[in-house]
């Protein structure tokens, strides 16, 4: 993040702030081009989002007043390093009637927490296993 605290003027962040924006690879807008793609210069790495990106989108939604769109973002931003099938069997389980048991989302929140740091989507789906324990959303409805 640069020194000076983002704001809503701040968005878009590609328009207005292009000196922050970079890609996991250190590459920064200015790289990025179509010539740069078709000579390998530029991967599909440069062009995935990154943990940075989103904790910035997270700082200027905070600036603007909207605490749950933040949060979001910093979920997103623990997320940008899980891999898919593991971002995807816990989407499964998240869905109402899939989990067998309150344990099965713990089980997965212990996942995300220990092995990929992710402690506010582990927390968030922690808060959804007893909201679905409450709601009898563990039965199996298919």
């Amino acid at each position: 993040m640069s020194d000076k605290p983002l704001s809503v003027a701040d968005y878009p962040l590609a328009e207005r702030r292009p000196d922050i924006v970079e890609t996991k690879t250190g590459k920064t807008l200015e790289d990025i081009s179509l010539d740069a793609v078709l000579t390998d210069k530029v991967g599909l790495e440069d062009l995935r989002i990154t943990d940075r990106a989103l904790r910035q989108q997270a700082e200027v939604a905070k600036a603007a007043g909207r605490p749950t769109l933040a949060a979001n973002f910093e979920r997103g931003a623990e997320l940008v390093d899980v891999p898919q099938d593991v971002i995807m069997r816990t989407y499964e389980l998240l869905r109402p009637g899939r989990a067998g048991s309150k344990d099965e989302l713990l089980a997965a929140a212990k996942e995300l927490r220990e092995v990929y740091g992710a402690n506010g989507v582990a927390a968030f789906i922690e808060e959804a296993a007893d909201v679905y324990e409450r709601r009898s959303l563990y039965k199996k409805r298919y």
